[in-house]
């Protein structure tokens, strides 16, 4: 059991004696670490839009650009595409969704449902192996998009053209449903399923849990609720399409007869952007992952926006908003097992503790939900102190597609835990500490499980997409963090007997397995591997030494020299690598180096190339801006042939305003 060493375990009182004597009153180390949520009763997801279809047709649904989708005008369409499938998608089959956050995406979301399909998002350009592997381990009766982006079975199969937007934001070219001749896995949706989104797996290949309307219905409840989201507001579609946050977006808007905003791609890239999105239309209402605001909350809010909820979640809060932030703002916490959201933690600018650079609880439970911090035999450990977080209640996705991993993660509460109510508890894995108040405190991770720009990540997954590659023996994953706290995956490879892989290579090598979070910032090529006193591999160590070899600051070397820090000695893979000049060079080269940990970029390398991601461009850009007072924009960055020329950008940008001027 993990533990705080000043508070010694103390028995678990029945759960009737502990409500009847005030259990969130109780002092710390004398109740149990149990919680209950209000009361909830599942409704419906699908019945609730066709309301608002019926009774407000011509009321905005999505606001896609200078195009307005009526309530009339989205029923229509997905009653087109549900038609078109029908002969082919059957009450229950799982249906791959390769579509960006669009207007498409939201007609095939309400098709499938009327159909009883479980709708699976995939993302718009999943990694070619990664879907391979989930077509052959479920049965995936087709996928939805863009022909050239499909693996190649199914852009070889059968195709069935659907009449679905192909303008707008994120709009696919042109849109299909996809069927593979050869490929199908037999591994199907529960019944009862809604939609089942992937999560990463230790055996190299992703997992998929499937989740009921009934669940999805209560945290609806609870969102509409406690935000206001009615008629006449603006909700975001800005979550990634392959994380299941994005399902809270959509359905909260089809749910409360709001209208549906779908982000441009760009938004992800740079904080500001997305701040100028959300003024430009006008958003009352967001969803966004906790490393796309945090950089928000560093300069002063913006006092022109009309955004009034801001729910962000995903990865642990490091500080609180200031006082100067409109927007209420939700600390959410929620594995996809218990349906997106379990817990909130609300701030607001009059709070006492508003400004605090502090980290907030991850909160209380929603409604129909339940907490246990348990130690290692699944019993309630006494408030205060540290155990495993259980949950349980009507948040519960109906299980993984794997029979087997459903029976070790969902368990029945342990028999003295005193839960009458609670058929079964989700391992979570997650190190917690439950309050007086039954508030959660986020503290890390009991496994080997990592978060990295608010996405789960098995190492061990990693690992096995690496060794996938005949040049590779063996790879160990390890994670670096900064003084900020953010994380970058460095991969240690050992090759086989022979082989003299490039790291750039292997990288590439990697990418059609892996979601962008999951793809290491830097590969190291190894003999062999630490070993622990009990013959394991000594992460730690590896670690260690990957810090160790790690770049200095972006603005100074170990001789405090910002010319000799950018010439250094690397051997970047870009022409001139070491021949930083102007000082714009210096400042990139030294700034990307130290973000992705690679010390052998080079200003001939590109940016998404040399592992660049959407957390670390917004990074880069806030670092140039704060260094020059130029601020660039993502699309320039991504749109640059390499380093040298997003340089020569800047170069200009200073040139054309000198300081002072």
């Amino acid at each position: 059991m993990i533990q705080s060493p000043a508070a010694p375990a103390a028995p678990a009182l029945p759960l009737d004696t502990a409500l009847a004597t005030g259990l969130d009153s109780a002092p710390a180390g004398s109740a149990p670490s149990v919680a209950h949520g209000p009361c909830a009763e599942p409704t419906r997801v699908l019945a609730r839009f066709e309301d608002w279809a019926r009774n407000t047709p011509q009321a905005p649904a999505v606001i896609d650009g200078t195009r307005i989708w009526t309530y009339q005008d989205l029923d229509a369409a997905a009653v087109l595409v549900a038609a078109d499938l029908a002969d082919r998608v059957r009450p229950g089959d799982l249906v791959g969704v390769c579509l960006d956050r669009s207007t498409a995406l939201v007609v095939t979301a309400v098709a499938l449902a009327r159909l009883g399909a479980v709708y699976l998002p995939l993302g718009p350009r999943p990694g070619e192996r990664r879907i391979q592997a989930v077509t052959e381990d479920l049965d995936v009766a087709c996928l939805i998009g863009d022909p050239g982006v499909l693996p190649e079975e199914h852009r070889g199969g059968q195709h069935f053209p659907l009449p679905l937007p192909t303008a707008g934001v994120n709009a696919p070219a042109v849109a299909v449903a996809a069927v593979a001749d050869s490929v199908r896995g037999t591994r199907r949706a529960p019944e009862g399923a809604l939609y089942a989104v992937l999560t990463s797996g230790s055996t190299g290949r992703p997992k998929a849990v499937a989740v009921a309307e009934s669940s999805l219905s209560v945290a609806l409840d609870w969102y509409r609720s406690e935000t206001g989201l009615a008629p006449g507001d603006r909700q975001s579609l800005l979550i990634g399409v392959a994380f299941d946050p994005h399902l809270l977006e959509l359905w909260a808007a089809l749910t409360s007869g709001a209208a549906l905003v779908p982000a441009p791609d760009d938004t992800r890239w740079d904080s500001r952007v997305l701040t100028d999105w959300w003024r430009d239309t006008a958003l009352t209402h967001a969803v966004a992952a906790t490393p796309t605001v945090e950089p928000l909350l560093d300069r002063p809010w913006p006092q022109d926006l009309k955004l009034r909820h801001l729910v962000v979640g995903g990865d642990r809060m490091r500080r609180r908003p200031g006082a100067d932030v409109t927007a209420t703002v939700h600390n959410a916490y929620g594995p996809a097992e218990a349906t997106v959201v379990t817990t909130t933690h609300t701030m607001r600018a009059t709070d006492p503790e508003a400004g605090d650079r502090t980290p907030p609880p991850i909160g209380t439970a929603l409604p129909g939900v339940t907490l246990v911090v348990t130690d290692e035999e699944g019993r309630p450990v006494a408030r205060g102190q540290e155990g495993e977080l259980r949950v349980g209640g009507h948040c519960l996705a109906l299980g993984y597609l794997d029979p087997e991993l459903t029976a070790r993660r969902f368990t029945a509460p342990a028999p003295d835990a005193e839960l009458p109510a609670v058929e079964r508890l989700y391992r979570t894995g997650d190190r917690v500490r439950m309050n007086t108040d039954g508030s959660l405190d986020f503290l890390g991770r009991l496994d080997d499980q990592v978060k990295i720009s608010g996405v789960r990540i098995e190492p061990a997954e990693v690992e096995a997409a690496f060794e996938q590659d005949p040049r590779v023996r063996a790879a160990v994953v390890t994670v670096l963090r900064d003084s900020s706290g953010h994380g970058r995956l460095v991969a240690h490879v050992r090759p086989t007997d022979g082989a003299e892989p490039a790291a750039g290579d292997l990288l590439d090598a990697v990418r059609s397995w892996l979601p962008e979070q999951a793809v290491p910032t830097a590969v190291r090529i190894v003999d062999g591997f630490p070993l622990d006193a009990n013959g394991k591999v000594d992460r730690p160590a590896l670690a260690a030494r990957a810090q160790a070899h790690a770049p200095q600051s972006p603005l100074a070397s170990a001789s405090g020299d910002p010319a000799e820090a950018a010439a250094g000695t690397g051997t970047g893979t870009g022409t001139d690598a070491v021949a930083a000049v102007t000082a714009a060079e210096r400042l990139v080269l030294t700034t990307v180096r130290d973000l992705l940990g690679r010390p052998d970029t080079g200003l001939g390398d590109h940016f998404t190339d040399a592992g660049g991601t959407s957390v670390v461009a917004a990074r880069l850009l806030a670092t140039v801006e704060r260094e020059t007072g130029v601020r660039l924009r993502a699309p320039e960055l991504l749109r640059s042939t390499d380093l040298r020329a997003f340089a020569a950008l800047l170069d200009q940008r200073l040139t054309a305003c000198p300081e002072g001027a």
